[in-house]
């Protein structure tokens, strides 16, 4: 597991939530949706829960519950990518929206499966002393 690289989404996720909150127009322009205030009472718990779970990865003790922290935020980019992914009104938009959506979540599930320590530089090459 790279908690680093978990505590970075976490603060990451964890600030855009709070400016969702805040500015929800943030989330809904890009999103294509009206700037009404429907629109913005129905987005802000959704940066709440942004901000919520970002903030659990960034402060939960590592192992187990880094683990479920991650998992949540995994399914909560996963979901929006299905729900978005087929009911955003405008179909590039939508397209958008499971990008985003699924980069990061991929970044938590690299950062739950990827080995602390794996850099992709084999040990025989670093005895070696080696910088390529």
């Amino acid at each position: 597991m790279r908690v680093g690289l978990l505590r970075k989404v976490g603060v990451a996720t964890a600030v855009y939530g709070v400016a969702v909150v805040v500015w929800p127009g943030v989330l809904g322009r890009a999103s294509g949706l009206a700037d009404d205030e429907s629109t913005r009472v129905s987005l802000r718990p959704v940066g709440w829960r942004d901000a919520a779970g970002g903030a659990a990865m960034a402060l939960a003790p590592e192992g187990p519950a880094l683990r479920v922290a991650a998992g949540l935020r995994i399914a909560a980019d996963f979901g929006d990518a299905a729900l978005l992914g087929m009911t955003l009104p405008d179909r590039g938009r939508r397209r958008a929206a499971v990008a985003v959506s699924v980069g990061w979540g991929a970044l938590s599930v690299a950062g739950l499966l990827w080995p602390e320590g794996h850099d992709g530089v084999s040990r025989r090459r670093r005895r070696a002393g080696s910088s390529r």
